[in-house]
Parts: C-alpha cells; sequence; structure tokens
C-alpha cells in the first residue's frame, strides 16, 4: 500500500525576521485556516535556505521576545546560533546540532547568530519549527533541550542515512523529549539511493527537500518543495535524484485542540490569549535584561 502525496507547495518568497533570519514560511502564512489540522501538533515552519551573510561586527538576530503555549525547535545545518532565555538557559548551535525550547507557561529568549562566526562572511542554512503542546501542557515550566550532533541517532541504510531528531523510526529512538507524540528526521541520500519508511496512518505527514532533489512515489521534488501526505495507511518511497540530497520529515499525532493563535503565543482560547497579553505586558514573564 502506498501513501500519497495530498499537495505540493512551492518554496514560498524568502523574508526576514529580525536581520539574521531570512525565511521561507511554509505554514501557517498564507495557509487557510483548516491547515492547522492538517498539520498538527506543528504550528509553524521557517526555513532559511542557505544564504550568505557578510562579517559583522553588529549583533544579527531578534531580540528578547516572548513565548507560550509551544515549543520552538531550531535546526542548524550550517552556521551557528547562540540561545539565551530568562530562565537562565544559554548554549550555542552549529553544524547538526538542536535546540529545544518549551515555552510553555511563559518565557523570553534571544537569539543571534553566534559572535565569533558573525565576524566572518559566512553560509547560514537552518529550520525553526514551532510545535503546539496540548492543553494539559500549555503552563507546563519552561524547558530546555540542547542535543548536540552527537548525542542525535544515526541509522545508516545502503546510499544514506536517516538523522533521528525525536520519536523512533526503523526501531530507533531520537534524544528529544516531546509532550505528544511524533517522529522528527532528516533522510540523507546519494544519487539513486532509494528508502521505503511508513508512518501511523493517522500522523499528520510532511517532507521538505532542503537540499538535491528526490523522487517521491511518483512525484518529484525539487530543493525547497514541501509536501504533505494524505492520512491513510502505507509506506512512502524517496528516491535520491542528485549526487546528495536531504529531506526534513515530519511526523505527529494531531492534537485535535482548538488552536487561538496572536503573534508570540498559542494558545486553546481567546480567553486565554487575552490572558497571555495580560501576563507579558504587565511583566509577568520577567526581566527583558538577561
Amino acid at each position: 500500500m502506498i501513501r500519497h502525496v495530498e499537495e505540493i507547495i512551492k518554496q514560498p518568497a524568502a523574508h526576514w525576521v529580525g536581520n539574521g533570519f531570512r525565511v521561507s514560511q511554509y505554514f501557517p502564512r498564507r495557509r487557510p485556516a483548516h491547515f492547522f489540522d492538517r498539520i498538527s501538533p506543528f504550528i509553524l515552519l521557517d526555513y532559511n535556505a542557505r544564504v550568505l551573510f557578510k562579517g559583522t561586527q553588529s549583533l544579527v538576530g531578534v531580540g528578547p521576545h516572548p513565548h507560550r503555549g509551544f515549543e520552538t525547535v531550531t535546526f542548524a545545518f550550517e552556521g551557528k546560533v547562540a540561545h539565551h532565555d530568562n530562565q537562565g538557559n544559554q548554549g550555542v548551535i552549529g553544524p547538526g546540532d538542536l535546540q529545544w525550547m518549551s515555552a510553555g507557561a511563559g518565557i523570553l529568549h534571544k537569539e543571534y547568530h553566534e559572535a565569533d562566526y558573525a565576524k566572518e562572511d559566512r553560509i547560514f542554512h537552518m529550520i525553526q519549527l514551532w510545535v503546539n503542546l496540548p492543553a494539559k501542557d500549555k503552563m507546563t515550566e519552561p524547558r530546555y533541550q540542547p542535543i548536540t550532533k552527537e548525542e542525535v541517532t544515526k541509522r545508516p541504510f545502503l546510499g544514506g542515512q536517516i538523522l533521528i531528531y525525536a520519536g523512533i523510526v526503523l526501531g530507533e529512538k531520537g534524544p528529544a523529549k516531546t509532550f505528544s507524540p511524533m517522529n522528527i528526521y532528516k533522510v540523507e541520500l546519494d544519487s539513486g539511493a532509494t528508502l521505503s519508511l511508513e508512518e501511523p496512518a493517522h500522523h499528520n505527514l510532511a517532507l521538505l527537500v532542503i537540499e538535491g532533489q528526490v523522487s517521491l512515489n511518483d512525484d518529484l521534488l525539487d530543493n525547497g518543495d514541501f509536501a504533505l501526505m494524505k492520512n491513510e495507511k502505507g509506506s512512502f518511497t524517496l528516491e535520491g535524484k542528485a549526487p546528495s540530497s536531504q529531506v526534513f520529515v515530519l511526523s505527529g499525532e494531531p492534537l485535535n485542540e482548538p488552536v487561538i493563535a496572536g503573534g508570540p503565543f498559542v494558545m486553546n482560547t481567546e480567553e486565554e490569549l487575552r490572558q497571555a497579553y495580560d501576563d507579558y505586558n504587565s511583566g509577568g514573564f520577567g526581566s527583558h535584561d538577561f
């Protein structure tokens, strides 16, 4: 049985987040409201395709800003990002690393190109993913998971490998701790290499090509193409069509809960959203000086 493609989204035009992230947003921007249901528990995907930054002595990135009700996950493929938050967490991720921040009840954080790295001309290539929290966990204590490339689980196959960040793929478990069931991983393929995978039929499943070109069943996907799969039982097959190809895969059990989003907050009701803004505006998220 084959799991078929429902929709292919070409890479959207890029826009700036702060002065350090030039991203294409596949969702939720310009997607219909019901798309939240089709991609739950994931709520935002910003892809910073490969871009050259010139060296600078200035800060490059995004200054202190709040979040509540979800998790931000940054995957570094090329480049270095420094993270600080007002819970005392800090770290730098480089190629192959990721940082998984659970905002929970509320947090302030900032993200910049690492200072020494920013001084030189440099290639930057990253993904930031927002993962929704179940209603029962919206107000959990904030948590920060720095995961190095050495900690990412590797599953080799003929002509490539799978890098597993979260969940279980082909019996191998990724290092990230999650609040709901999901599998997040990257498939690397040489030219002509093939791999067949199967995800639970009730999981929302999507793939993003971040390097090269692949065939997905009968569809040819170029670099930057995003494929949303149908919710049906069956496997999907990837084949490398370039000397080196990489596919980022998201598979998650939908939360089946209301999503009320407003700027940096993602809640379940309008009242909860208003409360998040009230708490932030009254200083309840803590100091911006960190």
